[in-house]
């Protein structure tokens, strides 16, 4: 589909890659690797045209359609959340325009038998009949499909797009290129505004839907879950892999094994030719073997062993004070803006120790949560923060707060103290500012490079309670893998916010789930909350909070009983009803899983039907004409069975 011949892209004398070389296959799941400043995103932009190589061909054919998703995107929008998203049918929008005037003409018209009329009878069916192939009005309910996946809700729909964040506006624009269904999908850390619920349901449509895709993610668990293919800029190169990156990580390590013990064996074969010529040059009786083993040496190709960058950060957080056994309390906390409530009733303990993950749909409220444990906003009720606390905070925008003007060296140096000012230049080294590089501007630094620079600013003090609030956004996998076991290694307490279900796994033993409003506590790993919430909400990103609503209903029943026996017979009835309520909504969430799935088989089939009618022998094969026609209607029929259910799923919940 795409193809890629001796690329190479320079940065002043220092070449970033070259001689990258390799195919975008129809159907392929590619994950591109590598530290960051390898030229993963550079890499992105040249095929979607944006940057030029130095040297190089990027063939594309004149038909394949490509949808870029960046990092960064400016935008400027003033619409609302579905009338953006419409956007991306934009085409069908036209035709349907065309076709509607058309209609217009046609029952004003009355010269029926007239050229003019025939003619406009036979582009009205051409235009229809094309309409109808590209999804004709079924467009609408794949919006609301795929905007509902990405978190939001119907309530959203008709909300302008300026009331949302950054984060929430590029979910918007990324529901845009994953609707236009483009041949090929470059996505560069497409996970990094989503949660957990939206990055799976990510997953499964990309697995299942997308055509060719190529993705850029530090995300370990999503790359694992999407692409069979991994290809490594490394050292300035390109490696191909046709695996998962779990095992490109095995196999990468094999490989070089394999090439060093042939390049050691090597180096023994060519000690020995050599030392032997030494040794029988100018002896008259051994010139034959000299001439033998002189043209041996001559013909050795030499065994090249791939580069590995050794370079890794070393990270270790000083030792801390000991803290008071619980260094956060929170009893009838809630936080409003306005008249919207963002949570209350919070009540839980954290003890001296432990490491626990805030987990749940943007905007629910977790950072909201650490700001008041900051004492950075005012809320309503109790929020003890224990005896001798010294809290270290990274915050989500803390690589953005730091000076642009300042180099690597003066930023640590302004903040560094005491004995830490002698120790900065060892501090930069650990984390590969070392050298010449300390001396770099902070505007020139990739955004892995200004996280990890946040990072040691964070180390100038000792502290005992870290809240780290995504700290693994811009970070490749490599120093995910430090910063993890240097958390884990922490001898205080570790409040972590983050979506990255591979960094916490094995890191936190206590998730807090939040979500309509309250909070949830919930002991185990990040995958044990995940599989004990398969029933329920945690992995269906339209359900509202059911336990929300139940405890509601449970309360106003309570409030109105007189006696101990009633009471406790009306506990009985909020029971019985939480049962019902939750084995109801299993059910509607397995029929909604089972019609999304005929629903994409369904798209699939068009979209091969489309492929095939538009080849001119085929236009005239009624068998194939009457598939595509039966195969609409059913899906027609099934996306209104989808909506239908949504709406029940969503008067149960309230």
């Amino acid at each position: 589909m795409i193809s890629i011949e001796g690329l190479k892209v320079e940065f002043g004398a220092k070449p970033l890659f070259h001689d990258v070389s390799f195919v975008i296959n129809d159907r392929d799941r590619i994950a591109l690797v590598g530290k960051n400043g390898a030229g993963k995103s550079t890499l992105l932009k040249i095929l979607n045209g944006l940057q030029k190589p130095t040297a190089g061909v990027v063939a594309i054919p004149n038909d394949t359609t490509i949808g870029y998703l960046p990092q960064v995107m400016k935008l400027a929008d003033d619409t609302t959340v579905k009338e953006e998203t419409r956007k991306a049918f934009s085409y069908n929008t036209k035709i349907k325009e065309r076709i509607a005037r058309m209609q217009r003409e046609l029952n004003e018209r009355t010269d029926y038998e007239s050229e003019s009329y025939l003619s406009l009878v036979e582009a009205f069916s051409f235009e229809h009949e094309r309409f109808l192939m590209l999804g004709g009005e079924n467009y609408e309910a794949q919006m609301e499909r795929t905007l509902t996946g990405l978190g939001f809700t119907q309530a959203d729909f008709s909300r302008p797009t300026s009331e949302f964040s950054g984060g929430w506006r590029m979910r918007i624009e990324l529901a845009k290129i994953l609707l236009q269904r483009p041949d090929v999908l470059l996505l560069d850390e497409p996970t990094n505004h989503l949660d957990i619920d939206s990055i799976q349901w990510l997953e499964q449509f990309l697995a299942q839907q997308a055509k060719a895709v190529v993705l850029v993610s530090h995300d370990r668990a999503f790359i694992n879950n999407v692409t069979t293919r991994t290809i490594e800029i490394t050292c300035g190169h390109a490696e191909d892999y046709k695996v998962p990156y779990d095992q490109y990580v095995v196999l990468r390590a094999e490989r070089r094994e394999q090439q060093l013990r042939a390049y050691e064996n090597q180096q023994k074969e060519i000690a020995d030719i050599k030392d032997f010529i030494e040794r029988f040059r100018y002896k008259p009786t051994k010139s034959v073997q000299v001439q033998s083993r002189i043209k041996q040496l001559e013909k050795i190709v030499p065994i090249e062993v791939d580069e590995v960058d050794n370079k890794t950060m070393h990270l270790k957080f000083p030792p801390c004070l000991r803290s008071g056994d619980y260094p956060v309390i929170c009893d009838e906390l809630r936080k409003d803006y306005g008249s919207h409530t963002v949570f209350s009733d919070v009540t839980f303990t954290i003890k001296r120790g432990e490491k626990v993950a805030f987990v749940g749909k943007n905007g629910e409220g977790k950072s909201t949560l650490v700001k008041c444990i900051m004492d950075e906003i005012p809320y309503i009720g109790t929020l003890k923060i224990g005896h001798n606390i010294q809290i270290g905070y990274f915050a989500q925008n803390q690589a953005q707060l730091l000076d642009d003007e300042l180099t690597i060296f003066e930023t640590i140096d302004r903040v560094a103290t005491g004995d830490m000012r002698l120790k900065i230049n060892d501090l930069l080294g650990a984390f590969m500012f070392g050298g010449e590089i300390s001396e770099k501007k902070v505007k020139y630094l990739s955004g892995g490079e200004r996280s990890r620079l946040a990072m040691i600013r964070l180390l100038m003090e000792p502290v005992n309670l870290l809240i780290l609030d995504e700290p693994t956004n811009h970070l490749d996998m490599p120093s995910k893998d430090v910063l993890k076991e240097a958390v884990k290694a922490f001898d205080g307490t570790v409040v972590v916010v983050s979506h990255d279900r591979d960094f916490l796994d094995g890191l936190v033993t206590k998730v807090y789930e939040f979500g309509g409003g309250h909070v949830r506590e919930h002991l185990g790993g990040i995958y044990e909350f995940l599989r004990s919430h398969a029933d329920t909400s945690a992995d269906n990103a339209f359900q509202p909070s059911i336990d929300a609503v139940l405890e509601k209903k449970a309360a106003a029943l309570k409030s109105e009983s007189v006696t101990e026996p009633t009471v406790e017979k009306e506990g009985e009835i909020s029971y019985q009803q939480r049962k019902e309520q939750q084995k109801i909504i299993r059910k509607l969430k397995a029929n909604i899983t089972d019609c999304e799935t005929k629903i994409a088989k369904m798209e699939q089939r068009i979209q091969q039907l489309n492929e095939i009618l538009s080849q001119p022998e085929n236009a005239s094969n009624m068998e194939l004409v009457t598939e595509y026609t039966s195969t609409q209607k059913a899906l027609d029929k099934e996306n209104e069975r989808w909506m239908e259910l949504n709406e029940e799923m969503e008067a149960h919940a309230i």
